[in-house]
């Protein structure tokens, strides 16, 4: 089973990011933080890396779901959403299934809240990759 859902889409990076936000909004997601992974980079080690970001999604609703239901989730939480450019403009999108990360848990209603916030990533990959076709 993979651990990510994916997709490409047209650059620049900005548009890309502001793009991905827009889809998670529309499934109840917020984006609580917001890593440049190439500017960290460049300023903790002086190494150039491809522009790269980490968005940290949240959807407030399952985010408390998954507490009430496992008090440490919070180690595995908000979900992660990189966007990372490619040759020729283009930025990959890849966004964690929740499912996969919190497999090791045995916890039945943990599950259900992961399955639920699984098919709201996918469709906002899946959305993602629709516009660019459209």
């Amino acid at each position: 089973m993979a651990y990510h859902f994916t997709t490409t889409v047209e650059g620049p990076m900005e548009r890309a990011v502001e793009a991905t936000t827009e889809a998670l909004k529309r499934h109840g997601f917020g984006v609580l933080t917001d890593i440049d992974v190439r500017a960290t980079l460049k300023k903790k080690l002086d190494v150039d890396f491809r522009p790269y970001r980490i968005l940290g999604a949240c959807n407030p609703q399952m985010a408390y779901r998954a507490l009430k239901a496992e008090d440490k989730i919070g180690t595995m939480l908000p979900c992660n959403v990189i966007l990372q450019e490619r040759d020729g403009g283009r930025v990959e999108v890849s966004a964690v299934d929740p499912e996969a990360s919190m497999r090791a848990i045995e916890n039945p209603a943990l599950a259900e809240t992961a399955g639920q916030v699984r098919e709201m990533l996918r469709q906002v990959v899946a959305e993602l990759g629709a516009a660019e076709t459209a």
